[in-house]
């Protein structure tokens, strides 16, 4: 059989991802994947600038990803970088050094681009069908919206609000203060005006989560009930009553706590609390009696629109 290997990499604001795979006709086998939490954004991410331990970080793991990549024998590489990367004053000096030490080209992709790229992932996930849900991505950096059905996209959007840059602006204490989650629910309400305009036009009755803070919320939903997610399977579901309550855990317990939950991932310990707030507000405006969580975001969708390129009859 025919295919050819290729290798994702998602620079994103807190975690790079590495996805490694064999591209048959129209689908994927995955090879290997790693993410490793390099906090791009951390230290100076509300300042316009990626810091020196964030860049020493940051070529670490791309040497790391680069030689994996060399050792499968990957015929083609795309790599990209999103929310830290585009706004940072030395976000291109940082792009070229990254072609000059590794011989890798990074596409620092726009706001709309990252929606378009996660909704083709949560679409290749098959967790959409002909209802209209609203989908959301968090990122370090910032978070993507994204209305549509199995079909198509009928409006999208990126917000510079991810959880870096609300964990800067409002968790100074642990746990939160009730305070600091009132000064986080008016900036929301003052940053996703667009948002709810759209919600009220195309009411989406589904909310779909991709990646990152949905996954470890349903690996505590899942641990909770002593179960183990199928690695095979792509979506999962987790009640809107026990997002609720796993919610409500998260913003009344400290750090060292949180990292007790059972299924807690320790890369998301700190902007979970400030990503589960934002996932609260945005339950206000969408009536949805369960959370989809897909474990398919950006690189699947960079990985789906490969396929279509080699593959046009079958797009």
């Amino acid at each position: 059989m025919n295919f050819k290997k290729a290798a994702v990499i998602d620079m994103g604001t807190n975690t790079f991802h590495l996805l490694l795979v064999e591209v048959h006709e129209n689908n994927f086998r995955t090879i290997y994947k790693e993410k490793v939490a390099v906090k791009l954004g951390q230290g100076g991410i509300s300042k316009k600038v990626i810091t020196t331990d964030a860049l020493k970080r940051a070529y670490h793991t791309l040497e790391h990803f680069n030689n994996l990549i060399k050792g499968e024998g990957i015929q083609e590489t795309f790599a990209f970088a999103t929310s830290a990367v585009r706004n940072a004053d030395n976000g291109s000096d940082f792009v070229n050094k990254i072609k000059k030490l590794f011989n890798i080209e990074v596409t620092v992709i726009d706001g709309d681009q990252e929606a378009q790229l996660i909704y083709e992932g949560i679409k290749f996930s098959g967790s959409l069908s002909e209802k209209t849900s609203l989908m959301m991505d968090i990122g370090g950096g910032s978070v993507e919206f994204i209305i549509g059905n199995n079909v198509q996209s009928f409006w999208k959007q990126s917000f510079e609000i991810g959880g870096q840059r609300m964990l800067d602006l409002f968790h100074y204490h642990d746990p939160i203060l009730p305070e600091e989650m009132d000064k986080l629910e008016g900036y929301l309400a003052d940053k996703l005006h667009d948002l709810v305009h759209a919600i009220h036009r195309f009411e989406p009755s589904d909310l779909v989560g991709a990646s990152g803070t949905f996954d470890t919320l349903s690996d505590i939903y899942f641990a909770g009930l002593k179960q183990k997610k199928h690695k095979s399977q792509q979506t999962f579901d987790l009640p809107a009553t026990e997002f609720y309550k796993i919610a409500e855990q998260l913003v009344t317990l400290n750090k060292q706590e949180r990292l007790n939950i059972p299924g807690m991932i320790p890369m998301r310990v700190d902007m979970i609390v400030v990503a589960s707030l934002l996932i609260t507000y945005i339950l206000k405006f969408v009536p949805a009696q369960h959370l989809y969580c897909s474990t398919y975001a950006l690189k699947e969708g960079a990985i789906s629109q490969l396929i279509k390129r080699e593959c046009p009859v079958n797009s």
